[in-house]
């Protein structure tokens, strides 16, 4: 399709029947005819009903998307898009702005903004129900499309689902999402909520039918069958990324695709970079036809294997559940490998709903006659099924096989399961609605008769009786803490805020305006006996990952090392056993500043009390990194996150963007400006799209791009000169550092030709210690001299004497480094003056 949608609504204005024609033509040109749930949707959308989506995948429930943004537009009005993961809103993003042009198209997410005053917002739904607290009625919101609906069931989450449907009556809605269940109770109060008609769209045929079965055969042998009857590409689900990598490894010694085929898939990956040690088990498995998918991969590769997958070059995918959530990628048959999963409480059965939502991926539109979806039995059943066939119709063998049990707490599934759950509706939705402070200020923060806006609020929604009154209380509640708080006063009967709230309160970061007063207590000029570590720069960046999310896998990582390196040194001690034991038990990741801040962080609740909806969360990720002189492989190998790769790199574009939005400039010095450069050149290296996309779009540039692209390589590194400049000082630093520690092997592997156990007597010969406080990694101890080609670098140790009298001296190769996407630096000598 071309991108003259815009150009097909301009003038039909409010004009129903122009408007439809208009789509409809848009459609038929670029050579799509509507399916009648879609044409059923159009027709009510440009009517001015409440469209409730919920057909099938496969449906096109995305061009009724794209119809209602249209139908919005063409009114001259605002509509919004969410969905529940940002990496979604990024998609249908960039998507909408090759349809709309990208001055018509924004995004807000939890940490960044573009163009967010545009007719067409993409957000989380967390943002569109702030916005719906903030300005009740009065918000700037004509059309809303929930993508993924059925996350208004969800525990943590689901009150961003139903906040909008109370508080937004002038909206018109569109709610898609293949397994719903039963929906009348939120048609009925839409209709009264809007006074406009709400139309359930639902009951479509699947255009691809799908063919389910179960089989009692270990998955090396489905997989083989498929590919010998061609019924791929072949999507086998795990319920964890560590057993979906397993399976993928396992299958590589199968022959998946051809001679042919493997020059195929060659020629479309090119010169793309495979920088990470994952990356390049990644290399081999697509090349031999296989792809992997889950979340804790970098988006790059998951992009690669969509890119790969679109073009019919990978027959064999291995991935998580997650594939349920709106990704884009072509499959004929789904496997799923079990019935039930950990859902980080407990093991239970997949709900109907989660097996429909996977499911529901078989088959492409428009090319597959079908879909298949299999389900294996557990392994104990396959291995009695096996040793069943063995036997044959020998009685007396058959009398021999001793049938295996399923293991102790393993939750079961059988055929019968299988049959049950293939007919299952998805389970009702149940309401999630909850009462926080920060919720509560933007219902005040409205202005106007508060007392019935938050009446409204707890006992107009969706809940049941029991829990609206439940609701109440905590409203009180909480009220209560704000008046004494002085964040709320009620003057002659009117309740209104005392403080002034930031324009995007609640919506952005929510502890920036903590983060800001935490800044203010350190020192930028480090004196003796200041707040903080001696470090402001590293101090600063430790407010701020405070104030992130915390991530699990890592942090863990840190704290498995951590005990590691105690248990060590408790045992060079001498240290009895349950001393130690007891010990371990303090050591835990890193937290730079913990006690200053949440000293800090109590003395701000006391006058803002709505921060503690929000928890503080000391750690030290990027300021660890960024101490060790690390690159991001090396920080992914050190705490062994090959897997969770993804996390880390969205953890610290996050960090990134925190950084950059919420330090002021006046707050910002040289070292700490260096370090965001480090920062951000370290993400767009490792990622590209993740910081050049935004930052294009934020300039106003084009950043179009092909639907079924490779991911671009990364900018000239070198070009980046301040960012590139402290990735240099930081591979002299980090010599610096293994010298201070005596770890003589480990520099001689970084420089082989230098004799680094010769080098190390001599200079504590000399000196007791080699520091590496913040002094010791100051630029003005790194002396760089740029030339054509190459960079000369001169490293000055600091000794406790400060005599200054050892350098390291090294050459950087500026080809090489902008070919590997980091400094690469050759030490000539290490002397004394």
């Amino acid at each position: 399709m071309d991108t003259s949608l815009r150009d097909r609504i301009a003038g039909t204005g409010s004009d129903p029947d122009g408007l439809y024609d208009a789509f409809v033509g848009w459609a038929a040109d670029g050579g799509v005819t509507l399916y009648p749930a879609q044409d059923e949707a159009v027709i009510e959308l440009v009517s001015g009903a409440n469209v409730i989506l919920a057909t099938p995948t496969g449906t096109g429930k995305s061009l009724v998307a794209v119809a209602a943004h249209a139908v919005s537009m063409a009114r001259g009005g605002r509509s919004y898009y969410t969905a529940p993961i940002k990496a979604l809103v990024s998609e249908k993003f960039f998507a909408l702005v090759e349809l709309f042009g990208a001055e018509n198209v924004g995004m807000v997410t939890g940490d960044s903004s573009v163009n967010p005053d545009a007719p067409i917002v993409c957000c989380t739904a967390e943002i569109l129900a702030n916005i719906a607290l903030r300005r009740g009625a009065d918000a700037e919101v004509d059309l809303v499309v929930m993508d993924e609906f059925h996350y208004y069931g969800d525990r943590e989450r689901g009150w961003a689902w139903q906040v909008p449907l109370l508080l937004l009556p002038r909206a018109q809605f569109l709610l898609m999402s293949a397994t719903l269940g039963d929906t009348t109770a939120i048609e009925d109060d839409l209709t009264r909520r809007t006074g406009r008609a709400t139309t359930l769209v639902a009951g479509a045929e699947r255009p691809v039918p799908l063919h389910f079965s179960y089989e009692k055969k270990p998955a090396h042998d489905v997989v083989g069958r498929l590919l010998e009857e061609g019924e791929v590409p072949v999507y086998i689900v795990h319920f964890s990324q560590a057993a979906a990598m397993e399976r993928a490894q396992a299958l590589s010694s199968v022959k998946v695709v051809s001679r042919e085929q493997r020059d195929a898939i060659a020629e479309a990956i090119g010169d793309f970079r495979f920088t990470t040690a994952f990356g390049k088990t990644l290399s081999r498995l697509v090349r031999a036809g296989i792809g992997v998918h889950h979340a804790g991969m970098l988006p790059r590769y998951r992009r690669l294997v969509e890119t790969l997958a679109q073009r019919g070059l990978l027959r064999v995918i291995c991935g998580t559940d997650t594939l349920g959530v709106g990704i884009n990628v072509p499959i004929r048959t789904v496997l799923v490998t079990a019935l039930s999963k950990y859902d980080g409480t407990r093991m239970r059965r997949l709900s109907a709903r989660e097996f429909h939502q996977i499911a529901g991926r078989a088959g492409r539109a428009g090319f597959d006659p079908y879909g298949n979806v299999i389900a294996l039995a557990p392994d104990h059943e396959i291995e009695n099924e096996q040793a069943r066939r063995k036997a044959g119709d020998d009685p007396k063998k058959l009398k021999k096989i001793t049938k295996k049990k399923a293991p102790d707490g393993f939750v079961n599934w059988s055929e019968e399961t299988f049959e049950r759950i293939v007919q299952a509706q998805p389970e009702p939705l149940q309401p999630q609605l909850q009462i926080t402070s920060a919720m509560l200020i933007n219902v005040i923060g409205r202005g106007g008769d508060v007392f019935a806006h938050v009446r409204a609020l707890v006992f107009d929604n969706h809940q049941p009786p029991a829990q609206r009154y439940a609701l109440a209380r905590r409203a009180l509640a909480i009220f209560r803490t704000l008046r004494e708080a002085g964040v709320v006063e009620v003057v002659d009967g009117e309740i209104r805020l005392v403080v002034e709230l930031q324009p995007n309160f609640a919506l952005n970061q929510p502890l920036s305006p903590f983060a800001l007063a935490a800044i203010d207590l350190l020192d930028p000029g480090d004196a003796p006996g200041g707040a903080g570590t001696g470090h402001y720069a590293l101090d600063v960046v430790s407010v701020i990952e405070a104030t992130l999310d915390d991530p699990r896998q890592i942090l863990s990582q840190q704290e498995y090392r951590a005990r590691g390196e105690a248990v060590a040194a408790m045992k060079r001690e001498g240290m009895e056993y349950d001393e130690r034991m007891e010990a371990l038990e303090e050591v835990t990741y890193p937290k730079p500043l913990r006690e200053l801040l949440e000293q800090a962080y109590g003395v701000f609740a006391s006058s803002q009390p709505w921060i503690r909806d929000f928890e503080l969360k000391p750690k030290s990720v990027v300021r660890d990194m960024y101490e060790r002189a690390m690159s991001f492989a090396e920080f992914v190998n050190w705490y062994q996150l090959g897997r969770s790769e993804g996390l880390v790199l969205r953890y610290l574009s996050d960090a990134y963007r925190a950084i950059r939005q919420t330090v002021p400039a006046d707050a910002r010095t040289e070292e700490l400006e260096d370090i965001i450069a480090w920062l951000g050149e370290l993400v767009r290296q490792v990622d590209s799209s993740l910081v050049d996309e935004w930052e294009a779009l934020a300039a106003g540039a084009d950043v179009s791009t092909e639907p079924d692209a490779l991911p671009p390589a990364p900018p000239s590194l070198v070009a980046n000169r301040r960012a590139f400049t402290v990735l240099v000082r930081n591979e002299l630093f980090r010599r610096v550092q293994l010298a201070a520690l005596e770890r003589d092997e480990e520099l001689q592997e970084l420089d082989p030709q230098i004799d680094w156990p010769a080098i190390l007597d001599a200079y504590y010969a000399n000196h007791d210690e080699l520091l590496t406080g913040g002094a010791a990694r100051s630029p003005a101890l790194c002396r760089i001299t740029e030339e054509p080609g190459v960079w000369r670098v001169e490293q000055t140790l600091d000794d406790p004497a400060g005599d200054h009298d050892w350098r390291i001296r090294a050459e950087v190769d500026l080809a090489a480094s902008d070919e590997q996407g980091a400094a690469v630096i050759t030490v000539t000598e290490v002397v004394r003056l």
